[in-house]
C-alpha cells in the first residue's frame, strides 16, 4: 500500500517508460512523414484528436472507478479480518470455561497463522513458510495435505469448538457466537479469493491502451505546423499523464499481487500479531513492520 510520502520519480518513469518509447517512437516517424509526404496526406482537423482524448477521458475514468471498487473492497475486507480475528480470541477467552488457556492459546496463534496464510496465498505464495511458529507439530502435519491451507486453519479451529462441545465443556450458546466468527471469518476469505479469481477484462485494457496511440498518432497529425522540438515534448507529456492513469487503474484492479499499491496484508497480519498477543499476556511482542521506502507489504 502506498504511503503519504514522497513518491520516487524513478518508480512513476519505470512505468510509463516503455509506452513514452513508442510514443516517442510514433511521434517521430508521424513527423517525418507529414513533412515529407505533406502534399498528399489529408488534413486532420484538432477537432479529432479532441474528440478522441475526451472519449479517452471517460473511459479512464470509468476503468478507475472500477478498479478503486476492488482496491476498496479488498481493503474492506481485511479490515473484516482484523476485527473478527480480535473477536475470535476475546470470544475464547470469555465463553470458554476455565482452566483451557492452552487450548484458548493454540486457537489464538493458529489465527494469527491464519492471517498471514491468507495474505501469502492471495500472493501466489507458500503459505507454510511461517506455520512452524504458529502451530503445533500435528496441525502442521495436518495441513499439509490440503491445496487451500488458510480452509484447513478455519477446519482445525471448526474441530476444537466441537470437541469442546461435545465434551460438555462448551454449552450451545457459545458454540453458536464461536460459530458464527469462524463463518465471517470464511466469508471474508471466500471475497478476496473471488477479487484474486477474477480478471479484469483484457480487452477493455488493450482497447483502451491503443485508442491511447491513436490519439497520439492523430494528434501528431494535427500539429503538422508546430515545429518538432515542441510537438514532440508536447505529445510525451500529454500521452504520459494518460499512461500513468491507466496504469494505476491497472494496478488497483489487482489488490493481491504483490505490488506498491496492493493491500498491505502483511503488515496488517503483523498488526493482528501484536494484538493477539497483547491480549495472550505474552512478553515477547513483535514490532510492527516498517514500510518498505515509500510503502508497505
Amino acid at each position: 500500500m502506498l504511503h503519504t510520502t514522497k513518491i520516487p520519480l524513478s518508480y512513476i518513469f519505470n512505468k510509463v517508460k516503455f509506452d513514452l518509447l513508442i510514443v516517442l517512437f510514433l511521434s517521430l516517424l508521424v513527423n517525418f512523414l507529414t513533412r515529407k509526404f505533406s502534399s498528399i496526406l489529408p488534413v486532420i482537423p484538432i477537432t479529432i484528436p479532441v474528440f478522441l482524448g475526451t472519449s479517452i477521458s471517460i473511459l479512464l475514468s470509468f476503468k478507475l472507478n472500477q478498479s478503486y471498487d476492488r482496491w476498496w473492497e479488498a481493503r474492506k475486507i481485511w479490515g473484516s479480518v482484523v476485527n473478527d480475528s480480535r473477536s475470535l480470541v476475546l470470544q475464547l477467552q470469555t465463553l470458554f470455561p476455565k482452566n483451557n488457556d492452552e487450548v484458548i492459546k493454540k486457537m489464538a496463534l493458529r489465527q494469527v497463522g491464519w492471517c498471514y496464510a491468507l495474505g501469502e496465498s492471495l500472493r501466489g505464495k507458500d503459505p507454510l513458510k511461517t506455520m512452524a511458529e504458529y502451530l503445533s507439530p500435528h496441525d502442521l502435519a495436518s495441513i499439509k495435505l490440503h491445496s487451500n491451507i488458510p480452509l484447513a486453519l478455519l477446519q482445525l479451529h471448526a474441530k476444537d469448538i466441537a470437541n469442546l462441545r461435545e465434551e460438555g465443556k462448551l454449552n450451545e450458546f457459545s458454540f453458536v457466537q464461536i460459530d458464527s466468527t469462524l463463518v465471517r471469518l470464511c466469508e471474508s476469505m471466500g471475497k478476496a479469493e473471488r477479487i484474486k479469481s477474477t480478471v479484469f477484462p483484457v480487452t477493455y485494457r488493450l482497447f483502451l491502451h491503443y485508442i491511447i496511440y491513436l490519439f497520439v498518432i492523430t494528434l501528431s497529425i494535427s500539429l503538422v505546423d508546430v515545429e518538432g522540438y515542441y510537438e514532440i515534448p508536447l505529445l510525451l507529456g500529454i500521452s504520459s499523464a494518460f499512461f500513468l492513469l491507466e496504469k494505476s487503474a491497472t494496478h488497483m484492479q489487482d489488490p493481491f499481487d504483490g505490488k506498491p499499491t496492493d493491500t498491505a496484508m502483511t503488515t496488517i497480519a503483523r498488526k493482528i500479531e501484536i494484538n493477539i498477543r497483547e491480549l495472550l499476556n505474552e512478553q515477547n511482542i513483535p514490532k510492527p513492520l516498517a514500510p518498505e521506502n515509500f510503502y508497505s507489504i
